[in-house]
């Protein structure tokens, strides 16, 4: 028995035999007005909903104990569903409004607050992730309200954003895109003197990518070092340079990276070739977007 009384059902995916449609500890939170969380739709999302609406309704009623309880599903056999596993779920009394937070599947540094830096955020706003954002210009970033995104996001305004790179904790991602190419490229060289960052994406072509690493050679970075650079970002095979589109291309990226040791494949030059007089040297930068 439990000593007060549950705000819901927890439903958790306890095992699995074969294949089903989320992994052991996925959860759901089923009660009296609605869930959240998820373990996998379909007709065993359906029928397990069903069955902790029950389970809350004998609760509430007086005619059932409040304990755990546990069933065994074939997806086929009993559900019709194509997955072919056996799941094994956990009703649990829930004694919180809640469910906790999923764990945050990695940690990123963006610098820039551009176009494609918001549209960045908008599509990772959702998954469970950290998010530190950084730009040197008053006003730069949009409102967000708090509650309204399931990623951890701070904004810092600051002079010098290649302190927020030394200050990152290792295993942090960095990914930039300010509207300067110089502010580019000396967050990126700050970055890359480190060794614990497992990814270090810049925004922009193989032409810019070039033209950086002309520069850092001259300053005493490593050949190694400068191969820790993705420059162009994005996996490939991704038409489109709107932001929206890179944001989607670049967000599979970190995943990629985030899931294992492998870096994504990069794709073709995110932004159009320009040329100015500035640029006529290699080893001058300019701030052309």
């Amino acid at each position: 028995m439990i000593a007060r009384f549950p705000y819901g059902v927890c439903v958790e995916v306890r095992a699995v035999r074969g294949s089903a449609p989320r992994e052991v500890g996925a959860r759901m939170l089923v009660k009296p007005n609605g869930t959240e969380g998820s373990i996998g739709g379909g007709q065993l999302e359906h029928t397990a909903t069903t069955r902790a609406r029950d389970i809350l309704a004998d609760w509430v009623s007086g005619n059932g104990p409040i304990i755990d309880d546990v069933e065994t599903r074939a997806l086929g056999p009993h559900l019709g569903q194509c997955c072919g596993g056996v799941v094994t779920l956990a009703y649990t009394p829930w004694l919180e409004p809640h469910l906790p937070p999923p764990p945050s599947l990695f940690r990123l540094q963006l610098h820039g607050a551009g176009h494609v830096g918001r549209a960045l955020v908008r599509v990772l706003c959702d998954l469970p992730c950290t998010i530190d954002w950084v730009d040197v210009r008053p006003d730069a970033f949009p409102p967000i309200a708090p509650g309204d995104t399931t990623a951890a996001i701070d904004c810092h305004r600051v002079d010098e954003p290649e302190v927020m790179i030394e200050a990152a904790p290792s295993g942090c991602m960095i990914l930039v895109m300010t509207h300067s190419h110089a502010l580019d490229a000396a967050i990126c060289e700050t970055a890359l003197r480190r060794d614990d960052l497992p990814y270090i994406g810049l925004i922009g072509s193989a032409t810019k990518r070039a033209r950086f690493e002309h520069r850092w050679r001259r300053q005493g970075l490593s050949a190694e070092a400068i191969a820790g650079l993705t420059c162009p970002i994005g996996i490939g095979g991704i038409a489109g340079k709107q932001p929206e589109v890179l944001a989607v291309a670049v967000a599979a990226q970190l995943l990629l990276q985030a899931g294992g040791p492998a870096a994504a494949p990069r794709r073709e030059p995110l932004l159009a070739e320009h040329s100015c007089a500035g640029c006529a040297s290699a080893t001058t930068l300019c701030g052309a977007s």
